[in-house]
C-alpha cells in the first residue's frame, strides 16, 4: 500500500462531537509532540533567500523519517505537506518558488498523522528583521489564542473561547478573521466541533472532558475580509493588510485543557527581532 492509499483511507467527519479517553490523550500527545518537533526542527532555516518549497521538503522529510505521514498531503487535492502563508496572506499559502524576504512575517502550519492519531498545530516566524507593527500583530495573536485556551474547561462553551479572543484582539485594534474557524481533530482531520473565534459566551457546544479541538485564530492588522485566490487554496487580507495565526491541538480534561503541541523545547512562540 502506498502513502497516497493510506491517506486517502483515512476516517471521515461525522455529525457526533466525540469523546476521547486515555489511548486518545495518549495518542494526540504523540501526534502533537511530533508537529511541534517539526515546527521547531524548521526554524533555524526560516530565512531571507530561502523558498518555501525547500521548507516544505524538510518538513515531509522530517515526518516521514520519524515514522509519520503528512496529513495535508493530497487532502483534498492539496499538493504540499505544511502550508505557509506569508505577509498578507491568511492561511493555506502553497509552498513554491518564492523566497523569504527579510522583514516577512510567515506562519507555517502542519498536520501529522501517528497511528492514526492527528497532531495540527501551525505557529509564526519572523524572517531576520521585522517592522514593529508586524512583530505587535504577531504579539496579539498569539496572546489571543492564549486567552481562548484559557477558557477552556468542563462546562464551558465554545462561544466563551470566541468571545475571550474577539474581546482582546478588538481591544488592540485589530481584526479576527471569520471565515475560518478551529475544528474537531483526533483519528479524523477536521471533525466536529467548529470552534468560531469570535462570539458571545454561553452560546455554542459545551465543552466535555475527552473532546479534542484545534484553536487556531487568524488575526488582521486591518479589517476581517479575506478572498481566495483562483487555486482554490490560498487565502488573503481583502485590504492586503498584514495577518498572522497560532494553532494548537488540545483536549478538554476534568479540571481544564491539555495542549498537544507545546513545543518540547519551549519555542511555540519563536523569537522575532531576538525577544519572544
Amino acid at each position: 500500500m502506498t502513502t497516497t492509499d493510506v491517506l486517502d483511507d483515512r476516517p471521515t467527519r461525522t455529525s457526533a462531537i466525540k469523546l476521547y479517553g486515555e489511548e486518545g490523550f495518549e495518542g494526540m500527545r504523540k501526534a502533537g509532540r511530533l508537529a511541534a518537533e517539526c515546527l521547531d526542527m524548521l526554524i533555524p532555516h526560516v530565512q531571507p533567500g530561502v523558498t518555501t518549497e525547500h521548507l516544505d521538503d524538510l518538513a515531509r522529510e522530517f515526518v516521514l523519517d520519524h515514522g509519520a505521514l503528512p496529513a495535508c498531503l493530497f487532502y483534498r487535492g492539496y499538493p504540499k505537506t505544511v502550508c505557509i502563508s506569508q505577509n498578507h496572506i491568511v492561511c493555506h499559502g502553497i509552498p513554491g518558488p518564492k523566497r523569504l524576504v527579510e522583514g516577512d512575517i510567515c506562519n507555517i502550519d502542519v498536520t501529522v498523522i501517528i497511528d492514526g492519531w492527528h497532531g495540527d498545530t501551525s505557529r509564526m516566524y519572523g524572517v531576520g528583521e521585522v517592522s514593529p507593527r508586524a512583530k505587535r500583530l504577531v504579539d496579539v495573536t498569539h496572546e489571543g489564542l492564549m486567552k481562548g485556551l484559557a477558557a477552556i474547561k468542563p462546562g464551558a462553551t465554545v462561544g466563551d473561547i470566541g468571545h475571550a479572543i474577539q474581546t482582546y484582539v478588538e481591544s488592540q485594534r485589530c481584526s479576527v478573521v471569520r471565515d475560518f474557524c478551529g475544528h474537531g481533530v483526533g483519528q479524523v482531520f477536521h471533525d466536529n466541533p467548529n470552534v468560531l473565534h469570535f462570539g458571545r459566551k454561553g452560546e455554542g457546544a459545551v465543552l466535555r472532558p475527552g473532546m479534542f479541538f484545534t484553536v487556531e485564530p487568524m488575526v488582521n492588522l486591518g479589517k476581517y475580509q479575506v478572498k481566495v485566490l483562483n487555486d482554490g487554496w490560498t487565502a488573503v487580507t481583502r485590504d492586503k493588510s498584514l495577518s498572522a495565526q497560532f494553532e494548537h491541538s488540545c483536549g478538554v480534561t476534568e479540571t481544564g485543557v491539555e495542549l498537544f503541541t507545546a513545543s518540547p523545547a519551549g519555542l511555540f512562540k519563536v523569537p522575532i527581532n531576538g525577544e519572544v
